[in-house]
Order: C-alpha cells, then structure tokens, then sequence
C-alpha cells in the first residue's frame, strides 16, 4: 500500500494535484481512494463529480471522500469534548466558549488523520490525501508515545474504580470522567499510534508538497518540509504548479517569466536532493476528468507516481565518543533561528520562520532519559543532539 499525502499553501493548486495523481494511479490499475478534508469540497469541483461523507466511485479504480471534519469529530469523539467542556464549566467557564476550547486544535488535520486508520485497512492499493497537515495535527501523532503503552494499562485496569470518583466529585469541585470517557481515550490513543506507524512509515507514506513559483507559496512549501521532517515524515517530491509557458511572452509578461525563471532556480536548489516536477498553467481550471488526464500524461508522463521518489534519512540515535548522539533533519534552519529545550523525556525546539516561532514538542529515545543533553550542533541541515551522564 502507498499513502500519498498532499499540502501546500492555499491557491497553489494542491487539491488539483491531489486528483491529477489519482487518476494516474487508477489508470495503472491501483485501486485508488481519494481523501479531502477541504470544507470548500474542492473535489466535486475539480472532479465534476458529486463527492461527499461516503466513498463514491470516480471511474474504474478511482474512489473518493470528502470528510467533514467537525461532523467526524461530534460523531466519534463528542463524548470525550463534552467532558472537558463539563470540567470547564465547573470551573465557571461559559459553556460556549467552554465547548470551543475543548474541541482540538487543528481539528481539521487531526480528523483527517484518525480517518486514514480506518481507510488504510479497506483494501486500497494507494491513498491520495489531500490536506493541509498543520504543526497541531503531526503532534499528536506523539501523543501515544508520550503518554506510554504503560499508562494505558493503568487507564484500563482503573476503568472499573471511575465510579468511585463520584464519591470526590463535590470535594474536587469536576465531574468524574464515565467509564465511556476513560475507553474513547484509550481507543483514541491506539489510533494514533496506528496512524504514526503509517505516516513514519518511508516505504508506505510519501509528503509531496505543491507549491507555485513565487516567494511566499515556496516559503510555505520550506516551512511544511522542515515541519515534516523534524516530525519524521519522508517528502519525495515538490510540485511545482500554474508555470507560465514560454509562449506568453511578451513586453506585459516578459518580467512575470524573469522573475518565475528565478523562484524556478530556487526552488530546485532549496529542495536538493528532492526531484521537483512541473507543471505549466493551463489557458483554463482543469476540470473533469479529461482535462485532468491529459495534466497527469503532462506531468508524470510514462512514469508511476507510486515509486518512492526520494528517501530522506530518518532520525538516527548511536553513540559517539561516549555520547549518545540523536540526529534530526532540520532543512532551512539557521543557529539563528532555533532553540532547543529538554524538558524531562521531551525536546521542545522554539523555530522562528518569517510566519512567527513555532514550538515542536518531540519525545526522546528511552535511551536518552538517564542522560542530560551537553550540547546541540546544526551541522548541513542536520540537528545533531549529544547526550552524556
């Protein structure tokens, strides 16, 4: 199975991109699913097909989904917000702002995630996501790791006292958590952890990130892969999107192609050893699925968007000189723009992108827990940590 998972920056095309591969793969005889959590339903419009909450065929090969987040999560996890919003409230928090701080933050990304458990045990050859994995949404892909295999032992063996906690309800001042609360949780947490082992997965999950040239949609693209590597997540190509073709030139579009022949260069070499594919901007929407065939023979050509285009190293932990050295990819960082933190088991790095600092939480190897971290290294793009007693 091949997990294709799709982001960039809104505008750039990405949902476009998403169906363009789609119907590469289903054409070369994948059985192919599609997956949107865009709230704009970007697929029935691309598609021209009605596309919605169940799995409706495209054409042979080819099914799709369009997911609706904030109904997903009322379905499947309102159990689990509607006691934290009763904890806030017994904490004299109105019960509407109270219901909008228990919903989870990067709902969007996290539902989608949690979806793909469920999908990936369908039968599909390849999954094509189209979605914007925020910072808030890769971070809970840790969350099993932080809170241990151990400590949901503890949370199912003490499943059968929560009643006892209505005895302390009025002393504590909060509702006890039901016995239904306490088992969506440990539910939630091994689908978590089902989905990490997808997503970190090089040989099954593929970033690929589809930008535009032009500054700010290759920025995004940046930020998204250093996001995403420091997360663990393997990007095997850039797509870069809406090129103008040589045949627009003329005195209004002669400075347009300069300046796109320049993002073109620095895009290539921002993303070295990342292939980076193109395609031109089309004299109309690509829309139907004509239109997206002949984009995906122009884009892929004889080649099978499947393959693993490139397979960037994994985080790696050995010892060196009697450290423990633990090595993380950390693409578009300067020792300018990073802190780094230890805080108990965990690394907390502070990133400050032209977008503002961005805080990664990331649990550290077992191994690493008896040791303090001595010092920190940004040696080619790598984030090296060493650890010492």
């Amino acid at each position: 199975m091949r997990i294709l998972y799709y982001t960039g920056k809104g505008g750039t095309g990405k949902s476009t991109i998403s169906c363009i591969t789609s119907i590469k793969v289903a054409d070369l005889g994948y059985k192919t699913i599609l997956v949107s959590s865009d709230p704009a339903h970007s697929l029935r419009d691309v598609l021209r097909v009605k596309v919605g909450r169940e799995v409706t065929k495209v054409i042979d090969n080819l099914y799709a989904i369009n997911i609706d987040p904030v109904k997903e999560a009322a379905e499947n996890y309102s159990i689990i917000i509607d006691y934290i919003a009763s904890v806030l409230k017994a904490r004299g928090i109105d019960e509407s702002l109270a219901y909008e701080i228990a919903s989870l933050p990067g709902m969007t990304g996290v539902v989608t995630m949690l979806k793909l458990n469920t999908i990936a045990k369908e039968g599909y050859d390849v999954i094509v996501i189209d979605t914007v994995p925020s910072g808030e949404a890769l971070r809970y892909l840790y969350v099993p790791t932080i809170i241990g295999r151990i400590s949901r032992k503890i949370m199912k063996m003490a499943m059968p006292f929560v009643e006892l906690g209505k005895v302390v309800e009025p002393l504590a001042g909060i509702p006890a958590p039901s016995k239904e609360v306490v088992k969506k949780e440990v539910e939630l947490l091994e689908m978590f952890e089902g989905v990490k082992d997808l997503l970190l997965n090089r040989d099954v999950t593929s970033l690929r990130l589809v930008t535009n040239p032009d500054s700010f949609s290759i920025a995004n693209a940046r930020r998204a892969y250093m996001q995403a590597s420091i997360y663990g997540l393997n990007t095997d190509l850039i797509v870069v999107n809406k090129v103008l073709p040589e045949e627009v030139r003329g005195s209004y579009f002669n400075e347009w192609l300069s300046e796109q022949q320049r993002y073109i260069e620095e895009a290539v070499n921002s993303f070295r050893p990342i292939p980076v594919k193109f395609l031109r901007l089309f004299k109309r929407e690509l829309k139907g699925i004509d239109d997206l065939r002949k984009a995906a023979d122009e884009l892929f050509g004889d080649g099978n968007p499947t393959e693993v285009y490139h397979k960037g190293e994994a985080i790696k932990v050995e010892y060196r000189d009697k450290y423990l050295e633990v090595t993380y990819p950390a693409p578009f960082i300067s020792k300018k723009e990073i802190e780094v933190e230890r805080v108990g088991d965990e690394l907390i790095l502070r990133i400050y992108t032209d977008a503002g600092p961005v805080d990664l939480v990331i649990p550290l190897p077992a191994i690493a827990f008896k040791l303090s971290l001595k010092k920190a290294k940004l040696i080619n793009g790598y984030l090296h940590l060493y650890f010492g007693e």
